[in-house]
């Protein structure tokens, strides 16, 4: 209950500038596919930046810099992401805290800077233009809720954060409190105001097109309100980060001026269902309620990412982990939204709880087999989504199956100027063939001879013939297919 009366509250606080909002042009992201890069984590182009790097430890800077990310851009364009998300790159605290480096960018002393680990301001303004150059968008995490713990700031401006009386005062907890200890700021203070909005415009200045706030839940309305109109009015597509949200929490926020936010529901569901072999019913049960959506082609949906495990941990076993893996890419590519894959899924890279989850990218001179058979998978399933307008744009609309079926089988098409994609998500422990009605589908398509999966390089096949559909799967997968 008290996170319905937080939203409602944030909501009421939006709904002052909703109107200027929706006057304005919507920007979009609808048809891309973002890559989650963690730069300390990814790659060291530059080793003379280096200072305080130790990889033995999980908690320690690793050395990955601006420079080793526009190097690698050539293989973000080789996977097929049209744009890159990165992780804060601001100038941090120097010192640790709870024996962790702030290599991750969340602990900010200086918004308009980038930290020496990483590089100097050129060298993002390098990437970018690299970027830009191989027809990628550049996503920046955004901090707007604190300042890392031993900030400078902190102590130079005590009036800039909200105390432990004011926490203690509050019946708004998650707003006016500390998140994790860290230094809480007062939005509504005109010089935070002023510095967190005009963060946003010196970014923008950099040439970045797109930004993702973090901790959304944590920040005051008013403020939020201000920061989306400026954002909607300079053209850049905001991704908001509200922990766990569902479809109803989705829908809110785009009401209120965000164009995106992560479908966390989804994501769990789609760990338990293709990852831990359960039933395909919690998945159609948050695709039901897409309907809810404002803009339901801009909303983001992941299997995992810097916060959580990674989805290829939920498996014992490796191999097991990376063949539910490669059917979690599969059929996270099938679906309306922005896909946004964060580095190493395409490989199933493991890792459990942070930092686990945060170990070093590795590329392909030190892939297995198994590593490279998933990223051309990953490869083909990104190729075959750019390639099909449906696909990547295309409404969404679920077909009902058979009830004793509903647990292993899950259809839905895709379909844009005329164009329809039948995707097909197989929870089956084996291989199985299925003929089904197309009447009891509600669909009535032209005889169709049997076809292959618009993804390369796997065995599955759809025919049309005698009013009825046919399905040949393999087990626990994803398929696409042209059917009009």
């Amino acid at each position: 209950m008290r996170h319905l009366a937080l939203l409602g509250a944030l909501l009421t606080s939006l709904a002052g500038g909703s109107g200027a909002q929706t006057a304005l042009p919507l920007s979009s992201f609808e048809g891309q596919v973002i890559y989650q890069v963690m730069p300390d984590r990814f790659f060291d182009g530059n080793a003379g930046n280096n200072a305080g790097v130790n990889r033995a430890d999980p908690r320690a800077w690793h050395g990955g810099d601006l420079a080793g990310l526009t190097q690698k851009l050539p293989y973000i364009q080789r996977l097929g992401a049209t744009a890159v998300w990165l992780t804060p790159v601001y100038a941090q605290q120097t010192v640790n805290s709870f024996g962790t480096a702030p290599y991750h960018g969340y602990w900010p002393a200086d918004f308009r800077t980038v930290d020496p680990h990483f590089g100097t301001l050129a060298d993002f303004r390098a990437f970018v233009d690299g970027a830009q150059g191989a027809g990628m968008r550049v996503v920046l995490d955004q901090v707007i809720n604190h300042y890392g713990y031993e900030a400078a700031a902190v102590k130079l401006r005590p009036a800039w954060f909200n105390t432990q009386a004011q926490c203690d005062a509050t019946a708004n907890k998650d707003v006016d409190c500390a998140l994790a200890g860290l230094p809480d700021l007062r939005q509504s203070t005109p010089q935070v105001r002023e510095l967190l909005l005009g963060n946003a415009d010196f970014w923008r200045e950099q040439g970045v097109n797109a930004f993702r706030y973090d901790a959304i839940k944590h920040v005051e309305g008013p403020f939020l309100r201000d920061l989306l109109d400026r954002d909607r009015q300079a053209g850049t597509w905001t991704l908001g980060e509200w922990f766990d949200a569902d479809t109803g929490t989705v829908a809110d926020w785009q009401k209120a001026g965000f164009d995106s936010l992560f479908l966390f529901s989804l994501q769990d569901a789609m760990k338990r269902s293709v990852m831990g072999g359960q039933s395909l019913g919690a998945v159609r049960a948050v695709l039901e309620r897409q309907d809810e959506l404002p803009r339901p082609g801009e909303v983001a949906l992941f299997l995992d990412n810097h916060d959580v495990p990674r989805f290829a941990q939920g498996s014992l076993f490796e191999d097991e982990g990376r063949a539910r893996t490669r059917y979690g890419l599969r059929a996270l590519m099938t679906l309306r939204g922005v896909p946004v894959v964060w580095q190493g899924t395409e490989i199933a890279m493991r890792g459990g709880p942070d930092p686990d989850n945060r170990r070093d990218m590795r590329f392909e001179d030190s892939w297995t087999p198994e590593e490279r058979e998933v990223f051309e998978a990953t490869r083909a399933a990104i190729a075959a989504r750019k390639a099909s307008p449906a696909l990547s744009r295309g409404a969404q609309t679920l077909l009902p199956t058979p009830e004793r079926l509903s647990g292993d089988l899950l259809l839905f098409t895709r379909q844009l100027n005329g164009q329809t994609v039948l995707a097909a998500w197989h929870g089956g422990r084996e291989r199985r063939t299925y003929s089904l009605k197309l009447a009891s589908l509600g669909v009535n398509w032209k005889a169709l001879a049997a076809t292959p999966s618009l993804f390369a390089g796997q065995d599955a096949r759809v025919s049309v013939s005698g009013g009825y559909l046919h399905l040949s799967l393999p087990a626990r997968d994803a398929a696409a297919f042209r059917v009009e």
